[in-house]
């Protein structure tokens, strides 16, 4: 158990000063009389009062303190097991009150104030500020945080996610807010920057260590358990949550980030600098620009990409979601590469489809031309193209199908007359159709017309018209044009002539 200095103080002060007993200070400070002895052995000063009885454990101090020099953290669970193994009789409740006043107190260590010249540093790290509902997917909201060490100006921008290609975006992005590079990075050991690390051998991401060498700046981790060496982006991420985040709504992630821009360049820039409390963090960073590397003429490319096996359907999955693809690559590897705003199907170089990218889940993100163009070659596919439309629209529409094909009804027909409900009543009535014709036990396509009749009904709405009518209607209408008949009007004047 930690106490406060203070109390530990106090307890030091009653036992030499005093002369109070171990038991009246406990009494007198309300702590449990094993805190009192473990302050005072701890201290290293000579006990008042009666000499100390022998215990079982002397016997076994030596190997027990030997072993926590060599191994401070180990439990005292374990150094039981190996005390009792070695002929320890004692309880381990008691055991373990012993080893708490012999167990060495870590030394606390001293650093440095670390001090950087303009231009020379900037340290990176991401934040975690909770998550965000996006239709059926839930997206961890992460926050890239980048701060020049000198000015400690602050670039903040918001992603969906830990991604290496969001860590690379955030970078340009603050590349290009600062309108220059630091000389160097300093990284947490994250595993966007430091795959492997054994002492001081360390391999770094290869897509990170182009990335640097491109803006032409030197990427640096920390040391191991020390976060001192980046402290200014931990108490920057700090200062975001308490003086940005805290409170605060938005309406989408686009939103958060335009209102962070504006925080950056406004309130975090209108704070004292640190290294010069005479300056602003905005004057000190107009300063400090003059010392940062040129930015690249050409951009580095930060698309996501990745190889995707196409199945027998003509749907390339990506982050959660299917998007279509000429059925002509079916059963074929394409790539994948997408941007924040779209997502890019490749054969190659051959840009086969383009899509808007949704953060949603489970969504078909389709061209037309790609369905109908199967549709023409494949007309079977009519049937379960049906299916999957009424799924999306009305979903208890699956299980009427499953009861009807245990029944033995023709599905194909079932399939045609609920889209001729679907199109004629909407998907919301469909649903409710659907659910009472099944609540009754009647898993047909006439239940449900019933159904949607008696709801029409008691609503008192008009019949639905039906838009579209059928072919053969549509063929009774066709334009006729008539044959010239003064051909007809010739034999009629010859059949008249006498001659």
């Amino acid at each position: 158990m930690t106490i406060l200095p203070e109390l530990e103080a106090q307890i030091l002060r009653y036992y030499h000063v005093e002369k109070w007993r171990t038991g009246t200070i406990a009494a007198q400070l309300g702590v449990h009389h094993g805190t009192v002895t473990r302050v005072l052995t701890q201290a290293g000063l000579p006990q008042l009062g009666a000499p100390r009885r022998a215990s079982a454990i002397d016997s076994y101090l030596p190997f027990i303190r030997e072993t926590l020099e060599k191994f401070p953290t180990l439990t005292a669970s374990r150094l039981y097991a190996m005390v009792t193994s070695r002929g320890y009789s004692g309880s381990p409740d008691h055991f373990r009150h012993l080893i708490a006043l012999h167990r060495p107190r870590p030394k606390a260590e001293a650093y440095l104030r670390l001090r950087t010249l303009p231009g020379e540093q900037a340290q990176v790290d991401w934040g975690h500020f909770g998550h965000l509902q996006i239709g059926r997917a839930r997206r961890a909201l992460m926050g890239f945080v980048m701060v020049l060490s000198w000015s400690r100006m602050i670039f903040l921008r918001f992603f969906l996610g830990a991604h290496l290609e969001n860590f690379l975006r955030g970078h340009v992005g603050a590349f290009a807010a600062w309108d220059g590079v630091p000389r160097t990075l300093l990284y947490d050991n994250l595993k966007s920057a430091v795959l492997e690390r054994q002492g001081q051998a360390i391999r770094f991401n290869p897509v990170l260590l182009g990335f640097a060498g491109h803006h032409r700046y030197e990427p640096r981790p920390i040391a191991v358990a020390r976060g001192n060496e980046k402290g200014r982006v931990e108490r920057a991420i700090r200062y975001i949550r308490d003086n940005f985040f805290a409170g605060r709504s938005f309406t989408d992630l686009d939103d958060l980030n335009a209102q962070a821009d504006a925080w950056m360049v406004g309130p975090a820039a209108d704070r004292r600098c640190p290294e010069d409390t005479t300056l602003t963090v905005r004057e000190a960073f107009a300063l400090e620009t003059k010392h940062l590397l040129a930015l690249p003429d050409n951009p580095y490319p930060t698309d996501e990409q990745v190889a995707v096996k196409i199945g027998k359907t003509p749907y390339a999955r990506f982050d959660l979601n299917d998007y279509s693809v000429p059925h002509d690559y079916v059963q074929r590897t394409l790539t994948v590469a997408s941007s924040l705003q779209e997502v890019r199907i490749l054969n190659g170089q051959e840009v086969l489809a383009t899509h808007p990218r949704s953060f949603d889940k489970g969504q078909q993100i389709e061209i037309p031309a790609h369905i109908e163009a199967l549709l023409e070659h494949k007309h079977q596919a009519s049937q379960h193209r049906g299916t999957d439309r009424l799924a999306q629209a009305a979903p208890q529409s699956r299980e009427l199908l499953i009861q009807a094909a245990d029944r033995g009804e023709p599905l194909g027909r079932i399939t045609v007359a609920l889209l001729d409900l679907l199109d004629r009543y909407g998907a919301t009535e469909l649903q409710v159709g659907i659910k009472e014709a099944l609540q009754r036990g009647v898993p047909h396509p006439n239940a449900v017309r019933l159904a949607l009749e008696r709801r029409r009904e008691a609503r008192e709405l008009p019949p639905p018209v039906e838009m579209t009518l059928p072919s053969h209607v549509q063929d009774r209408d066709t334009p006729v044009q008539a044959h010239n008949l003064d051909s007809y009007d010739q034999i009629t004047e010859v059949s008249h002539d006498p001659d």
